[in-house]
C-alpha cells in the first residue's frame, strides 16, 4: 500500500475521453457491513489509461463511470503530463476514497516495460490530491478475482464486468480493465471486513 501526497496542480487536462454513464448500476456481493468507499480502478498506459469507479457499500457495487485517457502523439514527456492531468481530473470529479492499479509486469521488452512503468507513475501522482491510499495487483490476479482465471483474456474481462456491474452498450478493453482492478479491490475489501468482524466476535 502507498499513499502519495499532494502535489502542485498543473495546467488543467488537455485530453480526456471518458465514458461516463451516470446511471447507477447496483450489484450485490457477499460481504460484510455496509461500509461506503469510492474506489477508483486504472489500467495504466502511455497510449491508452483505462479508468474505472465504483461504490463499495458492504455487499453492493454501484456502477459510477467509465473511460479511457488517450494521450496524443508528440514527446512522451508531454503525454506523460496528460496521463498526469487527466488522472487529476477524475480524481477531482469523482473523489475516490481508495485506488486500485494494477502493477507493473517486466515483459520481453524492457523500453516499452520502462514507458508502461513512467505511465503508472504518472497516474499514481495524479491521484495525490485524493489523499488516498493505493493499492497495488499484479494482472493475474484482478483476472484471477473477477474471472476466476489468472490466464483470462481481455475480451473475458470485458465480458464479466459487463455482467457484474449489468453495463449495457460497448465497453472498452482498457476501461474493463480498471474496472475489474476496482471490483478485485472491492471484494478483498469486502473479505477484509468480514475476516475484522469475524475476529471482534471471538
Amino acid at each position: 500500500m502507498r499513499r502519495v501526497r499532494a502535489a502542485a496542480r498543473p495546467a488543467a487536462a488537455t485530453l480526456l475521453a471518458a465514458a461516463a454513464r451516470p446511471a447507477a448500476r447496483v450489484v450485490s456481493v457477499r460481504g460484510a457491513d455496509p461500509v461506503g468507499v469510492r474506489v477508483l480502478g486504472i489500467d495504466p498506459g502511455s497510449q491508452r489509461t483505462g479508468f474505472g469507479v465504483l461504490d463499495a457499500v458492504g455487499p453492493r457495487l454501484t456502477y459510477v463511470a467509465s473511460g479511457v485517457i488517450r494521450t496524443q502523439k508528440g514527446e512522451f514527456a508531454d503525454r506523460l503530463c496528460e496521463i498526469f492531468r487527466c488522472v487529476q481530473t477524475i480524481v477531482a470529479q469523482y473523489r475516490p476514497h481508495e485506488i486500485a492499479i494494477e502493477r507493473v509486469f517486466v515483459n520481453r521488452n524492457p523500453d516499452s516495460a520502462l514507458k508502461l512503468g513512467q505511465a503508472r507513475g504518472a497516474a499514481i501522482c495524479g491521484t495525490a490530491d485524493a489523499n488516498a491510499e493505493v493499492f497495488e495487483y499484479a494482472t493475474r490476479q484482478i483476472k484471477q478475482a473477477v474471472v476466476g482465471s489468472g490466464s483470462a483474456e481481455k475480451a473475458q474481462v470485458q465480458l464479466m464486468m459487463k455482467s457484474i456491474l449489468k453495463l449495457d452498450g460497448p465497453l472498452s478493453p482498457d476501461a474493463a480493465d480498471a474496472l475489474a482492478a476496482a471490483v478485485c479491490h472491492a471484494l478483498r475489501g469486502s473479505m477484509r471486513v468480514s475476516v475484522q468482524r469475524s475476529a471482534s466476535r471471538r
